[in-house]
């Protein structure tokens, strides 16, 4: 890796480009990892967990994970750069697998949790591959390079449920235990990868630089995309972690749910070969409007039936949506800040959409266990309505003051 230090008009777009193949491989990687968390957490919890309430708290101690290290992630890739806190993520998702492994053999619902969180804080440095993509990039660039690290994930989402399939009768009677060893020598692989990212040096401006951060998050657009991440990333862990239960609880098989999450993940990630054009054409506000809209048919969909192909449609819808939601929201998160705030800014936009995350991840067990599949889904509508809104009064407004400052230098001309 060669360290380098980049001005704040820097646009090395050919060095930005080799950084997006390592970044969007290691994003497949990490997917995988993500995606065996998803696939077996809420599986395992029925079989160590102390009540079936309790099934769906590893997937939710993951999401914790994801919250608890967005702002560390931000604070290490100031101090010592983006690739330290590669390293230190990708060792947590190897400890992920070793200790999710061992919980599974000794039936430890506090250790699987704790492999879970690790797992999360593996997942928190990951959400930094697809900003770190934009770093020295033209801002023409930006937009393509966040989306096509993201498009990386549509491997894992081919890869993970694969490997759960693959491996979860390996050690019989332990369903699962040697998914999770495998797991671990996927992050190893990461590992190497990301080792190899040739990202800016930090620099002191990097530190102490640019506006407070109150006044960044004060700013109208940075409120609406936050609230957009927030809202579409949420809503997606909401219906993804309850859907294989939901399955299982309706007679459904494990094979069953494998498929459905699998293509699911494809639908996260696959558009992500076009977001960044469709943004770049669109902009950002008419593609997270879009994104979020699929959300709420992805709902209406659920609330149709209660079929195998019921649940996989409502995870393709859903995957689609989260996708044009989460990547145009970042994309307009990069409109809010300079080079020397982008690490605080980011890692904050992070923290939040996490942290709600979080707060609402350990609802979806009792949410599903005591009011089922179809409650599940009508909590989808509420927010999602919200952030359409808020996203056109911030969006109409910025274009009306356009229009004025436009009339007002037309006049003075």
């Amino acid at each position: 890796m060669i360290d380098l230090t980049v001005s704040e008009d820097t646009s090395d777009d050919a060095r930005a480009r080799r950084n997006v193949a390592r970044l969007a491989a290691a994003q497949a990687l990490t997917g995988a990892n993500s995606a065996v968390i998803f696939a077996t957490g809420a599986i395992v919890g029925v079989t160590i967990a102390p009540s079936i309430g309790l099934a769906t708290v590893p997937i939710s101690m993951y999401v914790v994970g994801l919250a608890a290290g967005t702002l560390p992630t931000g604070a290490i890739s100031r101090r010592y750069g983006r690739r330290a806190a590669f390293l230190i993520g990708t060792g947590c998702g190897a400890v992920t697998g070793v200790l999710g492994c061992l919980a599974i053999l000794r039936g430890s619902f506090a250790l699987f949790c704790l492999a879970t969180f690790l797992g999360g804080l593996y997942g928190a440095v990951a959400q930094s591959y697809r900003f770190a993509a934009a770093d020295g990039a033209s801002a023409t660039f930006r937009p393509k390079a966040v989306s096509w690290v993201m498009a990386g994930g549509i491997f894992a989402g081919l890869l993970g449920p694969q490997l759960v399939q693959w491996t979860m009768d390996v050690w019989q009677p332990y369903l699962f235990a040697f998914s999770y060893l495998i797991q671990a020598a996927v992050a190893l692989v990461a590992m190497g990868i990301v080792a190899g990212v040739d990202l800016p040096k930090p620099v002191a401006a990097d530190l102490h630089g640019g506006r407070p951060l109150g006044e960044i998050v004060r700013q109208p657009r940075f409120i609406a995309a936050a609230l957009c991440g927030t809202i579409a990333y949420p809503v997606m862990n909401l219906v993804m972690t309850s859907a294989p239960l939901a399955m299982q609880m309706c007679g459904l098989t494990v094979s069953d749910s494998n498929f459905g999450l699998q293509w699911h993940i494809v639908a996260m990630y696959g558009p992500s070969f076009f977001t960044g054009s469709l943004i770049a054409r669109f902009g950002a506000p008419v593609i997270v409007a879009v994104g979020l809209a699929l959300e709420a048919v992805a709902a209406v969909i659920g609330l149709s039936g209660l079929t195998a192909m019921h649940f996989w449609a409502t995870l393709v819808a859903l995957g689609v949506g989260w996708n044009f939601g989460f990547v145009g929201a970042s994309a307009l998160v990069l409109e809010t800040h300079t080079s020397a705030e982008r690490n605080k800014v980011q890692a904050f936009n992070d923290f939040l959409i996490f942290g709600l995350m979080a707060l609402g991840s350990f609802s979806s067990g009792q949410l599903l266990a005591n009011f089922g599949w179809s409650a599940v889904n009508l909590v989808v509508f509420p927010p999602v309505l919200l952030g359409l809104c808020v996203l056109a009064l911030v969006w109409s407004s910025k274009r009306r003051d356009a229009r004025l400052a436009a009339v007002d230098v037309a006049e003075r001309g």
